[in-house]
């Protein structure tokens, strides 16, 4: 049984999205036990509108909330009831096996690293995203967390990259590039430059060279590897061009009686593919190289997204993908 501590007061949609994610999650496994952190009145009135397996939910009151505003440090310090530390310290002191929160990514990258704490050995935990592409999913590492990495951390975001891709989501070999601005070796910045022979050198990764973010939709790599700045404006990008365009298909379908017969007769293969680029169906972006299992799902989160966040935290746990990492940079 995996025990996933969830942030019930984080994110645009909370208690409400966040407690219906919890109830779906448990109800679609059984091997999940949810611990719904948060005050327990607003947790409770919530819970009151589902019929659930209560062994399997219990509440864990937190007294404060975290705003998204707030200083990521100072809240963290500051407000040691707050539902993110409460939820982080479960994990620290082994009473659950992860911990999610869609709640502030500040406070939750601070809070990982001071309150659960770093695997021996790793320098920078990335925050990395699965992107959903033409041939499944790619593994943006990292998009958040480090906006002025060294190429040292780079290499170790394509390690523990490639160890998740593999053992997660199932990839034999999964192929490890760099994000540039060509694919000429020659080509990039002064980071990308001096990362990029150092990952060439590594063994126990498959580097297949440099990609450009053009070709990240058709999955031409499985694990891209860049620094949080760059990887945080190719996220941001990338949900925006394809909301936009999803927004486009459908208005142009509907604008004339033609348009909507032929959406009619499109719509079980539209929904396939509408489906298949759905953020939501992948959950949120571990925080990887943490001793326990730390996810950040979308502030906007409804509760699919936080459904499939819960669960993505079953094979990580059950893969041990925390022993590979450090097997892997202790090697």
């Amino acid at each position: 049984m995996i025990t996933v501590a969830v942030d019930a007061m984080g994110g645009d949609n909370a208690p409400v999205e966040i407690v219906k994610g919890a109830v779906d999650a448990v109800a679609k496994r059984s091997d999940i036990k949810v611990t719904l952190v948060g005050r327990k009145t607003d947790i409770e009135q919530e819970l009151s509108k589902y019929t659930y397996d209560r062994e399997r939910v219990q509440i864990l009151h937190a007294s404060e909330v975290i705003e998204t505003g707030e200083p990521p440090v100072a809240s963290i310090r500051g407000k040691k009831d707050s539902s993110i530390v409460v939820g982080l310290k479960q994990v620290k002191d082994k009473q659950a096996d992860a911990f999610v929160s869609c709640g502030s990514t500040g406070a939750v990258l601070v809070g990982g690293q001071l309150i659960a704490g770093k695997i021996k050995g790793v320098k920078r935990p990335p925050l990395a995203p699965l992107l959903p592409t033409e041939k499944g999913v790619s593994l943006l590492i990292d998009c958040g967390a480090n906006v002025d990495a060294r190429s040292e951390h780079l290499v170790q975001f394509a390690k523990m990259g490639s160890i998740y891709m593999e053992h997660v989501v199932g990839i034999r070999k999964p192929r490890v590039a760099i994000l540039n601005i060509g694919v000429e070796e020659e080509k990039g910045n002064a980071l990308v430059k001096e990362t990029y022979p150092l990952l060439k050198e590594c063994s126990d990764i498959n580097f297949i060279g440099s990609i450009e973010a053009r070709e990240i939709p058709s999955g031409a790599a499985d694990v891209i590897v860049c620094e949080a700045f760059v990887g945080n404006v190719a996220l941001k990008l990338y949900e925006g061009v394809g909301s936009t365009l999803m927004k486009q298909i459908k208005g142009a379908m509907l604008s004339s009686f033609r348009g909507k017969i032929g959406a009619l007769l499109a719509k079980p293969s539209l929904k396939q593919v509408l489906k298949k680029f759905d953020a939501s169906e992948y959950g949120g972006a571990p925080l990887l190289g943490l001793n326990g299992l730390v996810v950040k799902a979308h502030g906007s989160s409804k509760a699919k997204e936080v459904t499939n966040a819960i669960i993505q935290c079953v094979a990580f746990t059950e893969q041990k993908i925390n022993d590979k990492i450090r097997e892997s940079l202790n090697a």
